[in-house]
């Protein structure tokens, strides 16, 4: 049996996106800023597939949504499009951030320091989120943009995002939230949010790689990333990507007409995965589950480097992901597993696991039963390791 554990990672393509898409690979393939009918006939898919974009994060007809090539590409564009419009103007100085942001936001957050931007990054509390409180008690009228993501991809953690882009607006800050691991998993609604900036992958929620997006609350001036063209309304240069497009817009719709599917039955898959995780002793999942969102677990498994679990799990047809990583001579333990003051040692030990729509109760047994052997298995040959008492749960 093949198993996929990894969809924090990326998604299967729904079968009804996947669909649509085909017609615009070989038939439908005009350009659609040409002005030949091989360019017009695309126009109707694109603009169903945009509707479907701001009706699933129920964005106005004043905001924008702007396509883009992915999530890393969004989150790049809101950083340094503030960078030049707010920072390099002198108007104001500040980014703040938090310790657990994807590489596109931390990464580029630390770039700009070379350009004279103060950059404060939050710690999370044991929870592994940021507080309404921890923001306000550094935020100042010099913040140009506070970026916090909606949910974590390794925990699955959600952040009170609305608290948090409340505060930031009261001192004239602008506020984005990196939302891949948050769209078409929860209900996500911009308005009542107040987030002036969301980014979002479709690969994310059973679309297609290679194209995402971006919210821009009432159509705000952001200096664009890519020149060149008038695309997408001037601010991203670049041919569209029509096929891609029309499965984003599809998979959205999908994944908001199943969510309730994804907060009942995957929410019972994993709560059954989890549990049986928690049942062997020296075994911890990050953060309370009502607390995440509903497909993820970040476990730790004392006495068993997440490298080598990952490496039984793939001989027995299962995928899962780790933060931790072999590099010649040095081990890298999970960042999150450390921002959330786990110790050294149970920082190399993280595995996560991350449910889809598509995962079966059938499934969830086998992994069940080949996580269990493959722990048994490590933690015999660990030199490290004594078994604790049956029934031991232990805390990070």
């Amino acid at each position: 049996m093949r198993v996929y554990l990894d969809n924090n990672a990326t998604t299967m393509v729904d079968p009804e996106a996947f669909e649509l898409m085909k017609p615009f690979f070989c038939e439908k393939y005009g350009n659609p800023n040409s002005l030949h009918k091989f360019g017009s006939e695309t126009h109707p898919a694109l603009r169903t597939a945009l509707d479907q974009l701001y009706a699933g994060i129920n964005a106005k007809d004043s905001d924008d949504i702007v396509v883009t090539s992915c999530a890393t590409e969004s989150n790049n564009w809101v950083v340094k499009g503030v960078y030049f419009d707010k920072i390099a103007t002198g108007e104001k100085k500040r980014i703040i951030t938090s310790a657990v942001e994807h590489p596109a936001i931390a990464a580029t957050c630390q770039f700009l320091k070379k350009f004279g931007v103060e950059l404060t990054i939050l710690d999370v509390n044991s929870e592994g989120v940021v507080t309404a409180q921890q923001l306000r008690d550094v935020m100042s009228d010099d913040v140009a943009l506070v970026s916090v993501m909606v949910a974590n991809n390794e925990t699955g953690m959600i952040f009170p995002t609305k608290e948090l882009a409340a505060i930031a607006h009261e001192y004239g800050a602008l506020f984005h939230s990196d939302g891949v691991q948050a769209v078409g998993k929860i209900p996500i609604n911009v308005q009542d949010l107040g987030v002036d900036f969301l980014s979002f992958s479709a690969h994310k929620f059973h679309g297609p790689k290679g194209v995402g997006g971006l919210y821009i609350k009432d159509s705000q001036p952001l200096s664009s990333l890519l020149h060149g063209g008038e695309h997408m309304g001037g601010r991203r240069s670049g041919t569209l990507d029509v096929a891609g497009i029309v499965g984003m817009g599809k998979a959205l719709e999908l994944a908001n007409k199943y969510m309730s599917f994804e907060g009942s039955h995957v929410r019972r898959l994993r709560d059954k995965l989890e549990d049986a995780l928690l049942s062997i002793p020296d075994v911890s999942v990050v953060g309370k589950r009502e607390h995440r969102v509903p497909n993820t677990i970040l476990a730790s498994i004392k006495g068993v480097e997440g490298e080598a679990m990952l490496w039984d799990l793939n001989r027995a047809g299962i995928a899962a992901s780790t933060g931790s990583a072999c590099a010649s001579e040095t081990l890298e333990s999970n960042p999150i597993m450390e921002a959330i003051g786990a110790d050294k040692e149970l920082a190399h030990t993280a595995l996560r696991l991350s449910l889809s729509r598509f995962n079966t109760e059938a499934e969830i047994d086998y992994a069940i039963e080949h996580i269990k052997k493959a722990i048994t298995r490590l933690r015999a040959i660990s030199s490290t390791f004594a078994y604790a008492p049956v029934g031991h749960v232990s805390g990070l």
